[in-house]
């Protein structure tokens, strides 16, 4: 009992470190950015959107090198759901009035979150993700980046003029620079420390409590590297501006799918377990679909919201046999 207390508080302290040490290295990397002058767009879709999902992404590299593939899709399954059910649900209940939604996201965002959502079933449906699968998500998620930054150049580049001149400063701020890449660097440190703790002792604890590691992986460690983006959703939430949740938790997911499961299987062999199968991936369906019917009017109500909550605490009773 000792040792698994230990083990729970390591797991703990390396998911506190692994997310604030990410949080870090995206501030960090995102002032480097503008502070050289780069599309402040570019920053926005590239370097931000990445670097709150670094968590996901560092951890399931970790795991798929220590052989345990079943933590990458339970990473990233959980962290979908909790990104749609948990932050989203939580954004409509706490925002003092229906979340209106005025960028435009039928023309290439929704769509393809639903579609990625369908893609991760179909090709894991036989229990097996295979290479070519993974270079074939990688490389979708690069055609949708440059698809996004291409079609968003021109939008963008009054604001893009502004931003430059407050960053020229900055820019001939050779110290400012030199302390951005300093905390670059040793936050990289951290955040490959937390991935492995975490992976380590998540592994071990599932060994002696006798669980698949991908039940742990898909609540525990989903819901702690979802932590910076429901951090994000309250505080957006409160100032009235719980819109960037949504894009937030579209943007996280299809980088989930599309990266943090592309990556890993471009390192090693991914096999996918049935219970991720028989539970995760039907609820990642369902929560997809909910979002896509749900802003269709461009609005989420508090009703939906509550919705949300109450599918996030079945789908947690559910997976642990509380229910």
């Amino acid at each position: 009992m000792s040792n698994l207390f230990i083990l729970s508080l390591l797991f703990l302290l390396s998911l506190v470190i692994l997310v604030i040490a990410s949080d870090f290295f995206t501030n960090a990397a995102e002032k480097i950015g503008l502070s050289i002058g780069l599309n402040p767009f570019i920053v926005g879709v590239t370097i931000v959107s990445i670097g709150t999902s670094l968590p996901e992404l560092m951890s399931s590299i970790i795991a798929i090198l220590q052989d345990s593939p079943e933590i990458v899709v339970g990473n990233v399954v959980g962290s979908n759901i909790a990104n749609i059910f948990l932050i989203i649900g939580a954004a409509s209940v706490i925002s003092a009035r229906s979340i209106r939604i005025n960028h435009d996201l039928v023309s290439v965002d929704l769509p393809l979150f639903v579609g990625s959502a369908f893609l991760l079933t179909l090709t894991t449906w036989d229990e097996n993700f295979s290479p070519g699968e993974a270079w074939l998500f990688v490389v979708s998620y690069i055609m949708y980046l440059f698809y996004t930054i291409k079609g968003s150049e021109e939008s963008q580049q009054e604001e893009n003029n502004g931003q430059r001149n407050s960053t020229a400063t900055n820019r001939g701020n050779i110290n400012f620079v030199l302390r951005q890449f300093l905390i670059v660097i040793l936050s990289s440190i951290f955040i490959y420390l937390g991935a492995k703790y975490t992976i380590d002792s998540l592994i071990r604890i599932s060994e002696i409590l006798n669980i698949g590691a991908e039940i742990i992986a898909i609540t525990a460690v989903a819901l702690g590297t979802s932590l910076p983006e429901l951090v994000v959703t309250i505080n957006s939430s409160l100032k009235g501006k719980a819109e960037i949740a949504v894009g937030n938790v579209l943007g996280s997911n299809i980088f989930n799918i599309f990266m943090v499961m592309g990556i890993p299987g471009l390192v090693g062999h991914m096999t996918i377990p049935e219970t991720i199968l028989q539970g995760g991936i039907p609820m990642l369906i369902a929560g997809t679909l909910l979002f896509f019917f749900t802003t269709q009017d461009k609005k989420l109500t508090i009703w939906e919201g509550w919705l949300f909550l109450i599918f996030y605490a079945w789908f947690i009773g559910k997976t642990f046999g509380l229910l």
